[in-house]
């Protein structure tokens, strides 16, 4: 017997918009986008930088996080993800502010990048256009567009990579060129594992669904895929319309470990998530061995999802792809639209009435 997401009318009926296309287009879109960023100008720097600060809401931010947790152990100076409204009091003509919106309308940004003109910090825009943009250029803030029709979310490889292509340009760096060529070669070897042409028996994404499905996914990260995490998490929010919680290791052992007892009757609805990574700090590889143990005496389901190629780069990648077709198959089983956020938008209508 066929299962479900092994029949053609189910993305038909659920998926007006085709949003597999771009969820399984993480490769293609890393590929354009360190075209475009190569090809950039980068903007002169007239004093030395103390940080870079990555403002940001949403699918956009995500690109900030996974880039922060990247340059942690590479950067010559931090590099901080702000998620609100203007800046931090320290921002000033010393910190790089890179400014991504995918639709270059998002308020919480523009107001940062307004702050960034105001303060005198070296501005770089990442967006496709709108207020973002023009405003930029009115300022003579450097501007990095991209064209890209999609949720932000489902941008993820321009939000990303054209961050990390900006630092990679302005010596902030080294260049990652041969770790990109690497992870695009892994991406489009996993797409192939996970496109919905692949039988579930087959499919690790469709199979993770499948286990997901009618519980309470919580995933849990340290070190690269934290933001991983949080990325499944959002997916899972997003695309699946489902509830979804992440937790960030070694944290979550000083307080979310000892959470596992009340209510007693939610252990068997949840199902618990560790991405891990080679390049994790062995001690977090170990806890998150010893958090397992813990969670499944508990009476949690647990399963453990490893990056794929050699790069840290790659491996973060390849979790992200995974979690996104897993949150896109979720969605399927639900009977939702992954593309429609109806609640999101009719905040935004509620915002823009007062």
């Amino acid at each position: 017997m066929t299962g479900v997401l092994d029949q053609e009318e189910v993305y038909r009926r659920f998926d007006p918009s085709e949003a597999r296309r771009r969820v399984f287009d993480l490769a293609g879109q890393c590929r354009e986008a360190w075209r475009i960023v190569r090809e950039w100008e980068p903007p002169p720097l007239s004093l030395p930088l103390r940080g870079v600060i990555v403002a940001g809401m949403g699918g956009s931010a995500i690109g900030g996080d996974l880039l922060a947790a990247l340059a942690r152990d590479l950067a010559t100076v931090p590099v901080v993800v702000h998620r609100n409204y203007g800046l931090p009091a320290w921002a000033g003509p010393h910190t790089l502010v890179l400014a991504s919106s995918y639709s270059g309308n998002t308020e919480e940004t523009l107001s940062s990048a307004a702050e960034a003109f105001r303060r005198g910090a070296p501005l770089v825009a990442v967006t496709t256009g709108g207020e973002l943009a023009r405003r930029s250029s009115s300022w003579g803030a450097s501007l990095l567009t991209f064209d890209y029709p999609a949720q932000p979310r489902e941008a993820l490889g321009y939000s990303f990579l054209l961050l990390l292509g900006i630092l990679v340009r302005l010596d902030l760096l080294p260049d990652m060129t041969p770790e990109v060529e690497e992870s695009i070669a892994v991406l489009e070897a996993l797409r192939a594992e996970v496109e919905t042409a692949v039988p579930q028996e087959n499919n690790p994404a469709k199979e993770l669904a499948s286990w997901l499905h009618g519980c309470l996914p919580t995933v849990y990260g340290s070190d690269l895929l934290a933001p991983a995490a949080r990325r499944w998490k959002g997916q899972f929010n997003e695309n699946s319309k489902s509830w979804a919680f992440f937790e960030e290791l070694p944290e979550m052992d000083h307080n979310a470990v000892v959470g596992t007892g009340h209510p007693p009757s939610l252990a068997g609805r949840i199902r618990a998530l560790f991405l891990t990574s080679e390049h994790d700090h062995p001690r977090n590889r170990l806890r998150q061995e010893v958090t397992r143990r813990l969670f499944e005496e508990a009476g949690v389901s647990c399963r453990t999802v490893s990056g794929r190629g050699k790069s840290p780069l790659a491996q973060m990648l390849s979790i992200v792809l995974l979690g996104d077709a897993a949150s896109y198959y979720l969605a399927m089983l639900n009977q939702v639209d992954p593309t429609a956020v109806v609640a999101i938008q009719a905040l935004k209508r509620a915002l823009a009435e007062r």
